[in-house]
């Protein structure tokens, strides 16, 4: 056990957190699932090898859960642990004006304060590993350029970058990497509800409409691998990100006109 490498993924009951164990635990990595679903814990650690996971219910929100939490997986991981993949999250979408104060606050606490009190608690435990620790972030291309119909996620994913870029430097001294993902739409559970509480219809419905790619989540998770052995700080996922971000650098007229014209999937 001293010798496996161990990863610990928020949101590991579903989505871009499962395909994310399976392709580490494929690798032989010990993998630890956090999420406020306990029966979508269950559901990824049964297509994981035997032994080679361990569940933790986390609220990211709750910063001394976080402790609990990654103390209890060193334990079970044999002590040490490797990579703190800084996954949970929820989608928001609708006009700044139609959403209400309790939905804005959610976001910003699970996408934001969560990402910020999970780098806190996962910095002690990745220095100790380090060199060859990695601190990884979902952020999302959302995060490359402000998304109409989306003010609040799209703040929570700029931050994410932010502070991705902050501990880049930060924990550069102490051997530890710190990486982001920036898909734009995944295949995922989280594109099958609806962008707001004011909204029947559900995101993929949106995305389709709009003429947008939904990435396959595989490809994120392949992303994550690459992302911790490989030295990009960000690194897009889907054909949708890379355009978004050469455009923003390049054509950054022309995406602000297109931007306003275009169709809203997130809905605003």
């Amino acid at each position: 056990m001293a010798d496996r490498k161990t990863i610990f993924i928020t949101g590991g009951g579903s989505g871009i957190g499962r395909a994310a164990a399976k392709k580490f635990a494929a690798q032989g990595w010990f993998v630890g699932l956090a999420d406020v679903n306990e029966a979508g814990m269950r559901e990824t650690a049964a297509l994981l090898p035997a032994g080679q996971s361990s569940t933790h219910l986390l609220d990211v929100r709750d910063r001394a859960a976080w402790d609990q939490a990654l103390a209890a997986f060193a334990a079970a991981a044999g002590g040490r642990i490797d990579v703190v993949f800084n996954n949970a999250g929820v989608p928001l979408g609708g006009g700044l004006i139609e959403n209400n104060v309790a939905e804005i606050e959610r976001c910003l606490d699970i996408n934001l304060k969560g990402v910020l009190f999970g780098a806190q608690a996962a910095h002690p435990w990745l220095k100790a590993s380090a060199p060859g620790s990695c601190l990884l972030n979902t952020a999302s291309a959302a995060g490359i350029y402000g998304t109409p119909g989306a003010s609040v996620y799209s703040a929570t994913k700029f931050g994410v970058r932010a502070i991705t870029e902050c501990l880049d430097a930060e924990w550069a001294p102490d051997g530890i990497k710190v990486a982001s993902l920036m898909p734009a739409f995944i295949d995922t559970p989280l594109l099958d509800h609806a962008p707001n509480q004011a909204t029947n219809s559900d995101i993929r419905e949106r995305v389709v409409e709009a003429g947008l790619e939904i990435t396959p989540v595989s490809a994120v998770a392949d992303a994550a691998w690459e992302a911790v052995h490989g030295t990009l700080l960000h690194n897009r996922v889907g054909k949708t990100a890379h355009r978004l971000a050469f455009a923003a650098r390049w054509l950054p007229g022309r995406l602000r006109k297109q931007t306003r014209e275009a169709q809203r999937p997130l809905g605003g």
